[in-house]
C-alpha cells in the first residue's frame, strides 16, 4: 500500500478529531502521521493525515459525510509543501562534539541541549531530509528520537494565476 497525504478542514469543535481518526481505524487503515491545528479562519482547524489506504476515493467520500468536515483534499507529492519537526538525542563524547556539531549544521539542525554524554538537536524539514539526518547521526549513536506529525499544504507557485487571484474565502 502506498501512503497518501490528506488535508482536512474541519470546524473547531470537540470530538471532530476523534471521529475523523476513528473512521480510519474502524476500516483497518493505519494513520502514519496526524497533525492538527488552527487555521487563519477563526473556528476552523486543519488536520493533516498520512495514511495507507488503497481505496482513497471512498475514504474521502466518507470523510465528507462526517459532521463538522468542511473540505477534504488529497495532496499530491509534487504539488505539496510539507514539514515535520524532530528532536534527536545523540550520544557524544567530548572528543566527538566537533564532528557531531558539523554534521548537524549541514542539515540546519539546532543544538537545544548539551550534557556530558550527549547532544540534543532540533531539526525541521521534509520526511526525506529528516531520514537523511538520522542516517548521518546513527554512527554516533542515537539515544532518543521524537518526531511531530507532518504538516502539509498545497503549493501555490504551481497553480494557475486565476486561482491565485481568487479571494481568501474561495481557497479555504
Amino acid at each position: 500500500m502506498s501512503q497518501h497525504t490528506l488535508s482536512v478542514i474541519v470546524e473547531d469543535k470537540p470530538g471532530v478529531l476523534a471521529r475523523v481518526s476513528a473512521m480510519f481505524s474502524n476500516r483497518g487503515f493505519n494513520i502514519h502521521s496526524l497533525a492538527v491545528g488552527p487555521t487563519h479562519v477563526p473556528g476552523r482547524s486543519h488536520i493533516t493525515l498520512v495514511v495507507d489506504a488503497p481505496a482513497l476515493e471512498q475514504l474521502k467520500k466518507q470523510l465528507h459525510k462526517l459532521v463538522n468536515v468542511i473540505k477534504v483534499q488529497e495532496l499530491q507529492p509534487v504539488e505539496t509543501l510539507e514539514s515535520e519537526v524532530m528532536i534527536t538525542r545523540v550520544s557524544c563524547e567530548p572528543q566527538n562534539r566537533g564532528q557531531v556539531t558539523d554534521t548537524a549544521a549541514l542539515f540546519g539542525a539546532r543544538m537545544i541541549d548539551l550534557s556530558p554524554i550527549s547532544m540534543t538537536f532540533e531539526i525541521a524539514g521534509t520526511p526525506k531530509q529528516l531520514a537523511s539526518f538520522v542516517e548521518h547521526m546513527k554512527p554516533y549513536g542515537i539515544m532518543d528520537l521524537v518526531k511531530s506529525g507532518r504538516v502539509a499544504m498545497k503549493r501555490l507557485s504551481d497553480i494557475e494565476p486565476a486561482v491565485v487571484g481568487a479571494s481568501a474565502r474561495d481557497r479555504t
